[in-house]
């Protein structure tokens, strides 16, 4: 981890944000940090970098850059976007990843069923 002018240490959460904000300009942007649900697992036991956590997230982006892209598509870009940070200890991230267009409709489609 980083520090900002010795007041603090960034988190691994907050340099995801900052990536995929500038890779994918996200209208939504929601991580999850949920380590503490896999702190037993062989996986993070044997990660030097995993003793603080921030291992495992769960993932919500909304991107005008998904459109015309597959599913697999979308997952590449998210994967490039954090390329650094799968090379230094996050293990595991959840994606879902849609269009400005697909996430009205789901939004919609949710409040019109409530």
């Amino acid at each position: 981890m980083a520090s900002i002018g010795g007041k603090g240490l960034i988190t691994r959460a907050s340099r995801m944000r900052s990536k995929l904000q500038s890779a994918l300009e996200a209208s939504l942007l929601e991580i999850e940090d949920v380590s503490y649900q896999h702190a037993g697992h062989a996986a993070v036991k044997a990660n030097p970098n995993a003793a603080a956590g921030e291992t495992h997230f769960n993932l919500k982006i909304v991107s005008p850059k998904f459109e015309g892209q597959s599913l697999v598509k979308r997952h590449r870009l998210v994967y490039d976007a954090l390329a650094d940070e799968l090379n230094s200890g996050l293990h595991a991230l959840s994606i879902v990843a849609k269009t400005p267009e697909s996430h009205v409709f789901d939004r919609d489609s949710f409040n019109a069923v409530q």
